[in-house]
């Protein structure tokens, strides 16, 4: 899935509905989290620095870095996060292909292997002590990408807890998550599942045009808010052309790295692509604690944000 560029800004800031801005209705303050971001170490195209900083700015509280089948950068970003002492938690997770679709699998400390059944796969989660959310769900035209309603049905009636989703990630701001979004909606209803938002970024400029709003400020709070099923979301849709820009970055991107990696082969360096964390290009890649403290990204562009096409802004199932 590739994110676009729109204005997140109000994504960002926007409160709940009902509630005043940073408050619940109950005036506890609220935190956003943004919970499916992408880097340079899968299909995205900024590192994480930028990402991070991208993210703070914005205000948001909590990121996941959900990178597919991998979890070096979301390691790294962490990492990162609490050497600079920035105020923002980051979760370590990851977008795992299984062979019913994409699963969001968080927090989580190592690789969660790809390809396998999606009740493997979701037992795996658990196994590490994580959550795990369908990604981007019931888009029919995709199914090797989105989990179809049938496979969350059988997922939920299964015996073993271990089965079980934790959420269902509600709201997602691409194209194919506009696809299904009502009847993504009315289906984690009817299941008693918490639903969740985030951007699904795959450039920095994109990060909180979807978000999860929660009662707290911290990752531990998030995580208890979902077991709870006191999550909400909050988004705007992408414009019908603004994820074009994206993906003409990310060819550009899949071009260098195919050179940077014949390059190491060629030269007998011990280098290969920019997997967007320093140490990202060194064979085998390490996260160079020095070099991460010191605010030089070794890659991407922080972007600014470009103005939205024709995108609607919605909470909790309403458009704005």
């Amino acid at each position: 899935m590739t994110a676009g560029d729109v204005d997140p800004a109000a994504a960002a800031r926007a409160p709940a509905s009902g509630s005043a801005p940073g408050r619940g209705p109950d005036g506890t303050r609220r935190g956003r989290a943004d919970i499916h971001i992408h880097t340079l170490a899968s299909d995205g195209v900024d590192g994480v620095l930028t990402i991070l900083d991208r993210a703070g700015a914005l205000g948001l509280d909590v990121v996941a870095i959900t990178d597919h089948d991998r979890v070096d950068a979301a390691l790294a970003a962490r990492a990162i996060a609490r050497g600079r002492g920035m105020p923002i938690d980051v979760i370590v997770g990851e977008e795992v292909s299984t062979r019913s679709g994409h699963l969001l699998a968080l927090w989580i400390e190592e690789r969660i292997p790809p390809l396998r059944p999606l009740d493997e796969t979701v037992a795996r989660v658990h196994d590490q002590g994580g959550i795990a959310i369908a990604a981007h769900p019931l888009t029919p035209y995709l199914i090797p990408m989105c989990i179809g309603e049938r496979a969350i049905r059988r997922l939920m009636d299964a015996p073993d807890p271990r089965h079980h989703l934790d959420a269902i990630e509600a709201f997602n701001p691409t194209t194919f998550g506009r696809a299904r979004h009502a009847a993504v909606g009315r289906l984690a209803r009817e299941l008693g599942l918490p639903q969740t938002g985030a951007s699904d970024a795959h450039e920095a400029a994109a990060i909180g045009t979807g978000a999860t709003i929660f009662p707290g400020r911290t990752a531990n709070e998030l995580r208890a808010a979902i077991a709870a099923g006191e999550t909400r979301w909050v988004g705007t849709f992408h414009g019908s052309l603004s994820q074009l820009p994206t993906f003409g970055r990310q060819l550009r991107k899949y071009g260098r790295g195919w050179r940077d990696g014949l390059a190491g082969i060629a030269t007998g360096r011990s280098s290969g692509r920019d997997l967007g964390y320093p140490g990202g290009r060194l064979r085998p890649a390490r996260l160079e604690p020095a070099a991460a403290l010191d605010g030089a990204d070794e890659a991407g562009s922080s972007g600014a944000a470009r103005p939205e096409e024709d995108g609607a802004r919605w909470e909790d199932g309403a458009p704005r």
